[in-house]
């Protein structure tokens, strides 16, 4: 009987502390530019407080931790019958994984705490008070109208100083025309906007660089225009939509990924004849396509070792064929994934001149390389894409390179790159700023 009391009378507290708690997240919410609604869902509470704190990674650490938590809660309410041996490992293995749990929440807990005192600009005295005694502490701090952040959460649209030049450009016949509105995925509880307002045209016979940090949505980008991933966009290759004829334009489009997927005891011209089987269409006869095949050979220089094991090939061999695997389909749009990685200066130069000579052929070719300023001379134009503050990816530049050197006022990719890097990343965290003067160059060209 008294245990029975003393267990609703422990529920009845867990429930106030609940409600208490939830109504200091909700003010501090409110504060910090996120929905209140929140604050009375849970792992979400936790993982928007983290947001509110400037702490986004170490919530979702710190929500998955307390998933575990509730699951261990739930499963140790149910009785066991403990003379099933399994059974009885299997709940000590979890109570100790628990344990563990416990310590680590508590350190994450902690470290969110850290950078909402800091966001706060308090002193770090109120962590340990936040921690042990958080139902009061966070009605204090949510209620108290000298308790203000610094900044809003990163989720919030007034923080985001690029402009949007959001207008959809004509398309052109005989190349690529890209608007992309946006491009979003659910990301814990929210919607991310990965990609924003690219807008640009690429003739054929052009062979563009494509340049951007790390998360400034390169691979986003182009799994767009590919219609692999498709975004809030219209993509033309031609006259023909990407989306809307992805089964007849997939044979169209190339794309090299940087890992090649060949089998070592393959040979060249086996490895060439199975591209050839899934890349050409059904109704290309067997003549046809071992035509193709001896022309693919020949362009990039394998007649010679045709007959070799691709595991004997040399390292500019192999990406020579891994490239014509995908070019076996006569792309008109071909794009490569740093197709220059594990190469030396020579034979990356030589790879480079073999795609140069591909966009002379009225083809588009972009690729991302990590050292463009060694090959630069072969490239027309260049996309540059930037993290902006609201870590969304956005167009800084389109356009040719000698332009581009000019606009950010550098000297060479590398220092472009730099410029629009976030300053955490070793950069100048001058993305909005060239947004923004990228928006205004394009709205005065159409305007």
């Amino acid at each position: 009987m008294a245990s029975t009391m003393n267990l609703n009378i422990g529920h009845i507290i867990d429930v106030i502390l609940y409600i208490l708690t939830s109504l200091g997240y909700m003010k501090l919410f409110e504060k910090c530019g996120i929905s209140k609604r929140w604050a009375w869902i849970p792992l979400t509470k936790e993982y928007h407080l983290a947001l509110c704190a400037d702490r986004e990674e170490e919530g979702k650490v710190y929500v998955g931790i307390r998933a575990f938590l509730y699951l261990h809660s739930i499963f140790t309410a149910i009785p066991h019958n403990f003379n099933n041996y399994i059974l009885s490992i299997a709940v000590s293995v979890f109570g100790i994984l628990a344990f563990a749990m416990n310590i680590t929440e508590l350190v994450y807990l902690t470290r969110i705490y850290t950078g909402l005192v800091k966001l706060f600009g308090k002193s770090r005295k109120w962590v340990p008070v936040l921690v042990l005694f958080e139902a009061i502490a966070v009605l204090y701090w949510g209620f108290n109208s000298d308790y203000k952040p610094t900044k809003r959460a990163a989720d919030v649209s007034e923080i985001a100083a690029a402009k949007v030049f959001g207008t959809d450009i004509e398309s052109i016949q005989e190349g690529l025309t890209v608007n992309i509105k946006e491009r979003t995925a659910i990301d814990f509880f929210r919607k991310k906007v990965l990609l924003k307002d690219i807008h640009m045209c690429i003739p054929k016979g052009h062979m563009v660089l494509l340049l951007g940090g790390s998360g400034a949505g390169k691979t986003t980008y182009l799994n767009a225009i590919t219609g692999y991933e498709p975004a809030d966009a219209h993509i033309l290759l031609g006259n023909n939509d990407v989306y809307l004829d992805y089964a007849e334009m997939m044979y169209d489009i190339g794309f090299v990924p940087q890992q090649d997927l060949m089998r070592g005891n393959d040979t060249v011209w086996l490895t060439l004849y199975d591209a050839a089987t899934l890349r050409l269409p059904s109704s290309v006869s067997l003549g046809e396509r071992n035509k193709r095949i001896n022309a693919v050979l020949e362009q990039f220089g394998l007649t010679a070792v045709k007959d070799s094991l691709v595991e004997k090939l040399s390292g500019g061999q192999r990406k020579r064929l891994s490239i014509a695997m995908e070019f076996i389909s006569d792309p008109t749009l071909f794009i490569l994934d740093e197709p220059d990685s594990g190469l030396d200066g020579v034979v990356a130069r030589n790879l480079f001149e073999k795609l140069r000579s591909i966009a002379d052929e009225g083809k588009i070719v972009v690729v991302i390389t990590h050292t463009p300023d060694r090959v630069i001379d072969l490239f027309d134009d260049v996309i540059v894409l930037a993290k902006d503050a609201n870590k969304t990816g956005r167009l800084a530049w389109y356009g040719p390179v000698k332009d581009a050197y000019e606009f950010f006022g550098k000297t060479s990719m590398e220092e472009i790159l730099l410029s629009i890097n976030q300053k955490d990343e070793g950069g100048e965290g001058r993305a909005d700023e060239f947004v923004s003067k990228y928006a205004d160059r394009i709205g005065k060209m159409v305007g």
